[in-house]
């Protein structure tokens, strides 16, 4: 989905991620993008297996450069949360512990109310193969995890960072059902369009011999008026219905005989309009 726009306020806050031992620069790179799709920017990688920096993540960031640019590597968990005040850490196994398990949604709701507190929190993402060892679970505060097929639960590093991204997104929305932009104010046509519209392609129809047989024309109008009266048409649109019928109606066609239209013979005169 494009959407980049360079001339907009770039959106860098939030809680960081933190990717334990991530194995490919592809994955991390994604992981890039992901935040940064959501306002994230602060990206912290615990021992990745094939170093840093990597031209793959690069590449697989897709311009989410300041991410990537901004990436700081630890040797070990603990060092990379020493300075936080908060951690989830997100799991699709079931652990069994004394630690609360959080849904996506509460989850970012905690961190956002910590965040206006001006805590530093962080979502920890474990290997792609395995996840987060049970030891670094047990370094997180809670546990987040999210409503998969039980059946398949394995979700792709970069997957289950654009889950959380998204609900940290919502968390700092005026309201669930806001959007970034809406269609265009547009005044409702009035019935005079409305009946202008029907009698044009009316015009339009009969010249063509559309109502055939003619006994059942009456019919057939009141057909064509409920279908044209039904979709509550905008000025702007009953413009475009209008600039439609008048586009046909440059053009003539010989009409089948006993059509009902006027013109009936073999010998119709094409530019007839």
């Amino acid at each position: 989905m494009a959407g980049t726009d360079k001339k907009r306020a770039l959106l860098t806050e939030g809680p960081a991620i933190i990717l334990v031992e991530p194995q490919l620069g592809e994955n991390i790179g994604m992981v890039a993008r992901a935040m940064a799709n959501f306002g994230l920017s602060e990206l912290r990688l615990v021992n990745p297996r094939d170093g840093w920096p990597n031209e793959k993540a690069v590449s697989a960031a897709s311009k989410a450069d300041h991410v990537i640019s901004g990436a700081v590597v630890f040797d070990t968990l603990e060092e990379a949360i020493a300075d936080l005040h908060f951690c989830y850490a997100t799991t699709a196994r079931e652990r069994y512990g004394f630690k609360a398990v959080r849904s996506p949604v509460e989850a970012s709701e905690t961190l956002r109310q910590r965040f206006n507190a001006n805590e530093k929190t962080a979502i920890l993402f474990g290997r792609e193969r395995t996840g987060l060892k049970n030891e670094e679970v047990a370094l997180a505060d809670e546990i987040v995890t999210f409503p998969v097929n039980p059946a398949f639960a394995s979700l792709n590093i970069a997957q289950a960072v654009l889950l959380m991204s998204y609900e940290w997104m919502k968390t700092g929305m005026e309201s669930a059902n806001a959007t970034p932009f809406q269609a265009l104010t547009q005044r409702p046509a009035t019935k005079e369009q409305l009946q202008g519209l029907f009698d044009h392609t009316e015009e339009a129809l009969d010249a063509r011999g559309y109502f055939r047989p003619l006994a059942k024309k009456p019919k057939m109008v009141d057909n064509l008026r409920a279908v044209l009266t039904r979709p509550g048409f905008t000025e702007t649109e009953i413009q475009v219905m209008r600039g439609i019928v008048s586009s046909l109606d440059r053009f003539s066609r010989k009409v089948p005989k006993g059509s009902g239209g006027p013109f009936e013979g073999d010998d119709a005169d094409d530019d007839h309009a």
